[in-house]
């Protein structure tokens, strides 16, 4: 497969990640579909790792290996032209940062738990505990208010952080993929100019 062809497939396989990560952080503000106090929200969905890091940061590297991926400027087919790809080189190491910075704060998410009402106050019932609370589901009642909390929690701070592991592994293989675009050049036939 030549670099263009990867640009493009890699830059079509970011889009959907960022902007799943988008909702993602955004429905984590509403547990349940409905609205809670500001400060009843827990700070690993004020920090926005879905938002900044999976989503805007990787939308860049998203559309720079897209284009990377697209006709170059002398017409050179599957590979563009080498200003691109070192441009989606960049790019994609911004779009790397993004999702480790989404992963982080996911899974940092995901082990202290969701903030909740228990014994009439507002308190991380699951934060530093040693036996984890994801597999001890009679634990979960333990939360009061937001009802199924601890589920909407964990399913979202999951898919946060895969798309988040994703999209750093794949602006990773972006990463080389440019360099050898940009060293290499492209993949056109024999006869056809430089670009």
């Amino acid at each position: 497969m030549c670099t263009g062809k990867c640009s493009r497939f890699l830059g079509l396989s970011l889009l959907p990640m960022s902007l799943s990560c988008i909702i993602a952080n955004v429905l984590l503000f509403f547990p349940n579909g409905k609205t809670i106090s500001t400060n009843h929200i827990t700070l690993q969905v004020w920090l926005m790792g879905g938002i900044i890091g999976g989503g805007l940061f990787v939308l860049c590297p998203a559309f720079a290996a897209i284009r990377a991926g697209g006709e170059g400027c002398c017409g050179a087919g599957c590979c563009g032209n080498r200003c691109r790809m070192l441009r989606s080189v960049f790019s994609s190491i911004f779009g790397a940062l993004g999702g480790f910075y989404c992963l982080i704060v996911s899974g940092t998410g995901l082990s202290d738990g969701p903030l909740c009402l228990m014994g009439g106050q507002w308190k991380y019932p699951f934060k530093g505990q040693t036996e984890s609370y994801l597999f001890n589901k009679t634990s979960w009642d333990d939360c009061e208010e937001p009802k199924k909390i601890v589920l909407w929690n964990i399913v979202l701070f999951s898919m946060l952080l895969g798309f988040g592991a994703l999209e750093f592994v794949l602006c990773a293989i972006q990463i080389v993929n440019g360099l050898m675009g940009v060293l290499c050049g492209d993949c056109r036939k024999k006869g056809k100019n430089e670009g």
